[in-house]
């Protein structure tokens, strides 16, 4: 008999989840109740930052950050290629210009040397993304900023517990940063999001686009700027408390699961594991992408892992090869070292419940996928 598909991803929920949507339930608050009050304060404690603004995801708190640095119609930003596409969505909204720069070809971040390169006399600012968790150079880019007058939005949507070169968490370097909390991620509150403002004058505006642009003294129906319905509910602000609660746990768990991931796949023809942290820095692991070689029949594997029950996905694509966005005037062969690692990279079924025994029918049944 056949083994039971495994889950490509699977959030950790559990009793203290469902006993606080519950409570919630029967609150009759089910939004702009104290539940998300007592979300962002326990997130803002554990991230260790004095604020923080929830949203109903996280591409909504990315459009809230470009709104509040004033990033529109005739700015540039600088940013890599290889990511989700919301990344340079939240521009887009704005009318402000993607311009994209190659990556690091050992962690797929945006590379700071070619970043520089990219900044011309319209670029107003730098949207750094930590993809698959590992930090992004953020100390380099607060130095180029800094010298060109340049703003920052940190995109820290796979990041959530990963520390920097200097020691610092993701998201705490004192420029806007966004986090996300899809059901795949280190911690989920279903659909969501989570901005770090810089100042409180920042978060005031933030708080009040998110809904709707009314201020938190106004009257339901009184508003006094342009706004949005980005508001998370209280039912998905509980599952984010409890998801708070016990993040070092899960955290823990993701790393264990990448260590055995790191052991079984080392000696693998084929297969290249992720960057190892250096230095300070810490990866926090969102998923476990490896790379295979040059020239690998990437969906012909894909194919064969399915047929054995493993589900693996292609990631990333390009996002400078996406229609809308390649329309800007991109095309390929424009950022070499971005375009080779999403030609080669492969996720595979991670999330931090997986078992040893799991992680090696993954690695066995990986070896068989790449013989053909």
């Amino acid at each position: 008999m056949s083994e039971e598909p495994l889950d490509l991803a699977r959030p950790e929920i559990g009793p203290e989840e469902e006993a606080l949507v519950l409570d919630v339930l029967r609150s009759g608050r089910l939004s702009l109740g104290p539940m998300l009050d007592r979300f962002e304060s326990d997130f803002a404690e554990w991230l260790g930052v004095d604020d923080a603004i929830a949203t109903n995801s996280g591409t909504t708190a990315l459009h809230l950050g470009v709104r509040a640095l004033g990033w529109g119609e005739g700015d540039e930003v600088v940013l890599s290629p290889f990511t989700f596409v919301a990344s340079a969505n939240c521009l887009l909204y704005e009318k402000a210009t993607p311009v994209f720069a190659d990556v690091d070809p050992a962690t797929a971040n945006l590379d700071p040397e070619k970043a520089e390169a990219a900044i011309g006399d319209r670029t107003a600012g730098i949207l750094p993304i930590d993809i698959f968790g590992y930090p992004s150079a953020m100390p380099e880019f607060e130095v180029m900023a800094a010298s060109r007058g340049l703003a920052i939005l940190e995109d820290a949507a796979q990041a959530l517990g990963a520390v920097d070169s200097t020691g610092r968490k993701a998201g705490t370097s004192g420029h806007p940063a966004v986090f996300a909390f899809y059901a795949n991620k280190q911690m989920t509150t279903g659909e969501g999001g989570m901005i770090i403002p810089s100042n409180p004058e920042q978060a005031e505006r933030i708080r009040s686009e998110r809904n709707q642009g009314r201020a938190i003294d106004m009257d339901w129906l009184d508003h006094d700027r342009l706004g949005f319905n980005y508001r998370l509910s209280d039912i998905s602000a509980a599952v984010g408390v409890a998801q708070v609660a016990k993040l070092d746990t899960i955290l823990e768990n993701r790393a264990r699961v990448a260590g055995l991931y790191n052991d079984r796949l080392a000696t693998v023809d084929g297969v290249e594991t992720p960057a190892p942290d250096q230095g300070l820095a810490r990866r926090s692991w969102f998923v476990y992408p490896v790379r295979l070689d040059e020239g690998t029949d990437r969906d012909g594997v894909i194919r064969r892992l399915g047929e054995a029950g493993i589900p693996a996905k292609a990631y990333l694509p390009c996002v400078h090869l996406i229609p809308h966005i390649a329309a800007l005037g991109y095309g390929e062969g424009d950022f070499p070292v971005a375009e080779g690692i999403s030609r080669r990279s492969l996720a595979l079924p991670f999330h931090g419940q997986m078992t040893a025994t799991e992680v090696d029918r993954v690695a066995e049944s990986l070896t068989e996928a790449l013989k053909g």
